[in-house]
């Protein structure tokens, strides 16, 4: 999710939810090969995110057969082609969900990332495809820095997408991306021009599902999914391998608490029916100066205005969660932060202070 996933965001899930794969914010190819530094940031990671999966988008191919290179290079698990964006400005650009009126382009970045990927691990170095001197540097500069060296290795390629443009027409779609021979294809049961409005259609991607599946593709479904208990009753309804959660996720860290338990529920054949995790006030405040101290040292203070939105998504569910929420979005730094939450508990609660704490900085 752009300007959602960074990578404070993402560790903070890694270590108090556990997933079992992480996604970067999607990064634009053009960007990534001029080496922008900005969307560079999007790429760092820390170890606890693995397996972590770097996703990009665009529309030039041989900017894709570059990123791959790139991407290999940062040491990602997997690299994933985001053909399911709906923001105007992606789409009306021929990228991201407008990839689905282009079937050929769409085939055709999928096999210039595959040979990117194939070339790299082969030993072709980032030297030798003619990026400029400045996107060396700067690479070169984040893989020192905060990144360990790579392993020349084969990593799988996915794609994340919608079950249409402005009709669903999942089955002519799939027919297409099964041709790209993806090793992953993830589906979002809306169209593009449905944006976030409505319900998810988990009928359409039940049926990419049956489509896809038979050619050793796997299949993950997305849209709506707001605990394990409905990730668990969805891959049992629709067939699909597994499920990707979002904006379930915002405020939530520890809503993928609990996969161990219902992996092992499916495959018994039981639904799943622990409860979600709960965190207490004090939990939630603690993980909330802790995201929010992370963000400061991996981003800068300079970008603390970015974390605000995170800020008002852990407030919900307490006494007074709205007036807490409409000052939060209005701070500058972790201190200001941690003032609200003592003044908070002073006045609602108790006056228990909190101490800037010593989270790891993602490498």
């Amino acid at each position: 999710m752009d300007g959602v996933t960074d990578s404070a965001f993402r560790h903070m899930v890694a270590i108090h939810g556990k997933p079992d794969v992480v996604f970067t914010e999607f990064t634009n190819v053009h960007d990534i090969c001029s080496g922008r530094l900005k969307a560079l940031d999007s790429l760092r990671y820390s170890e606890a995110e693995r397996p972590v999966i770097a996703q990009i988008y665009g529309k030039e191919p041989m900017l894709f057969y570059q990123a791959a290179h790139v991407v290999c290079e940062l040491g990602f698990d997997g690299l994933d082609i985001n053909m399911g964006c709906p923001s105007k400005n992606v789409a009306s650009s021929g990228s991201g969900a407008g990839l689905i009126r282009t079937p050929n382009l769409a085939l055709e970045l999928m096999e210039m990332a595959r040979k990117g990927i194939q070339d790299w691990t082969a030993g072709q170095t980032l030297a030798q495809i003619g990026l400029k001197a400045k996107a060396l540097e700067a690479i070169g500069l984040l893989q020192s820095r905060f990144l360990p060296p790579p392993i020349r290795k084969t990593i799988p390629l996915s794609v994340k997408t919608r079950i249409g443009f402005d009709r669903n027409m999942i089955q002519e779609w799939s027919a297409c991306l099964i041709q790209g021979r993806p090793e992953v294809i993830s589906i979002h049961g809306r169209t593009l021009s449905q944006m976030y409005r409505g319900q998810s259609d988990w009928e359409a991607i039940a049926l990419a599902a049956s489509l896809i599946q038979p050619h050793g593709i796997v299949v993950f479904g997305n849209g709506d999914i707001q605990s394990l208990r409905e990730a668990s009753a969805r891959v049992r309804e629709s067939g699909t391998n597994g499920v990707l959660i979002g904006r379930g996720s915002l405020g939530n860290p520890w809503i993928f608490q609990g996969i161990q338990a219902m992996r092992t529920g499916f495959h018994s054949g039981e639904p799943y029916s622990a409860q979600p995790h709960a965190p207490d006030l004090e939990e939630k405040f603690r993980i909330m100066v802790e995201h929010a101290s992370l963000f400061e040292r991996v981003h800068g203070p300079e970008r603390f205005v970015r974390m605000r939105k995170h800020l008002g998504w852990y407030c919900s569910g307490f006494p007074y969660a709205a007036a807490m929420r409409a000052q939060l979005v209005r701070t500058h730094s972790t201190t200001d932060v941690i003032n609200l939450v003592n003044e908070y508990q002073a006045s609602v609660l108790d006056n228990q202070n909190l101490e800037i704490p010593a989270t790891i900085t993602p490498s």
